[in-house]
């Protein structure tokens, strides 16, 4: 059990019905003395809210979907927990000034505002919503600059390289190995994958991930938005970010200096590691997980990608390479494409035509602000939906 002389950290969990969202339940489980949950957001799994309110009983809830709110009142009528719904309640929330915390794992881009506004009240960010980054980077690293706050990430890959930089103090990266499964259909050809299903997309080989970003994974443009992450969280450029297929998952990432040395994070398949050092930096907390056994791993394996059968990635390099708002862009039809296909009204290969046409017919912005992106994510989620029509 942790230290109890240490001060209980109150945490914003945007996005707790979600697959990072449950597990970082499981952490403040865990250490009950370390953590407790202030805020707890959803969207539309209302039940689930729910069950998380009445056993942690935090300060507030918000369901985003207000066709739910009522339901989710009555259910916590007889608690102390205030109901609130919408977006504007989850940009209000993370501003409490009960909270100490915000870990963000609202699904897409709608985690910028969200996001941009916990910054700018001076709050610690977990970070786990990737799309915050890719659509925002240069507006979310300013603000939290500007303000002096501590982005610390969730995802594995960013948090195996933020470990690997720790301590490093005065001896910046000279590169970055991003690396990643390979997803379900490392291996196959493009002609092989015409004919998938979101069913077989939807099986990770080592993951256990949500929708969304498992088919991110199927079509490699997951990898495309960690480097762009990357690129913001730790300041190099993309051509110094390096993907790696890594199959076994073992080495979460690794960095290079500027003496040749390479540092790599390694440990089994689990969120819960990287969520709990995302909360307790510049601490290590007790995890109860299986242990690495080295002498049972065999071999380890690494392979370039196939970026011409996995197009989204080379387009997410394109995206961040052109600058302003084109990951915007990318990221809006991405997540539109993403969604057509789950509902089957677009085949898995298109995934990339569609991103790409986008890309190439939506206005190009150097320098948008946050309005701009706003309003760069509708256009585009208006364009893709139109071609998809």
């Amino acid at each position: 059990m942790s230290n109890t002389s240490h001060k209980r950290q109150r945490i914003a969990v945007l996005g707790s019905t979600g697959s990072i969202g449950t597990q970082t339940l499981d952490v403040v489980r865990a250490h009950p003395d370390r953590f407790s949950v202030e805020v707890l957001t959803a969207h539309n799994q209302a039940d689930l809210l729910i069950r998380q309110a009445l056993e942690f009983l935090p300060n507030m809830v918000v369901i985003g979907n207000g066709a739910h709110y009522e339901q989710v009142k009555d259910a916590l009528r007889h608690t102390d927990v205030k109901v609130f719904a919408g977006m504007d309640s989850i940009n209000d929330a993370v501003t409490c000034h009960t909270v100490d915390t915000v870990l963000t794992a609202l699904l897409g881009s709608a985690g910028l505002r969200p996001t941009l506004r916990a910054i700018e009240a001076g709050k610690k960010i977990a970070l786990a919503n990737k799309e915050t980054l890719v659509a925002g980077g240069e507006l979310v690293c300013k603000c939290a600059r500007e303000h002096q706050v501590l982005i610390t990430p969730v995802d594995s890959e960013h948090s195996a390289i933020f470990q690997c930089l720790t301590g490093e103090y005065g001896n910046p990266a000279e590169k970055i190995f991003l690396t990643g499964s390979g997803g379900p259909f490392r291996g196959r050809k493009a002609h092989e994958l015409a004919e998938v299903k979101p069913q077989d997309a939807l099986k990770h080989p080592t993951w256990n991930m949500g929708r969304k970003i498992s088919i991110d994974s199927a079509t490699l443009m997951n990898k495309g938005l960690e480097m762009i992450e990357a690129r913001w969280l730790f300041g190099l450029a993309p051509a110094d970010i390096e993907v790696v297929i890594h199959p076994e998952s073992i080495i979460h990432s690794m960095v290079s200096f500027k003496d040749g040395s390479v540092k790599a994070q390694l440990g089994l398949p689990d969120m819960r590691l990287p969520i709990q050092y995302a909360l307790s930096f510049p601490e290590r907390l007790t995890l109860e997980l299986p242990r690495l056994d080295l002498t049972s791993l065999g071999s380890l394996h690494f392979e370039k990608p196939d970026t011409d059968t996995f197009r989204c990635l080379s387009l997410a390099y394109r995206a961040i390479e052109k600058g302003g708002n084109m990951p915007c862009i990318m990221n809006a039809a991405n997540e539109v494409a993403v969604q057509a296909f789950l509902e089957e009204r677009l085949t898995f290969t298109a995934i990339a035509d569609l991103i790409e046409k986008t890309m190439e017919n939506v206005a190009f912005l150097t320098s948008p602000d946050l309005e701009q992106l706003e309003e760069t994510d509708r256009e585009s989620r208006l364009f893709a939906s139109r071609c998809i029509r």
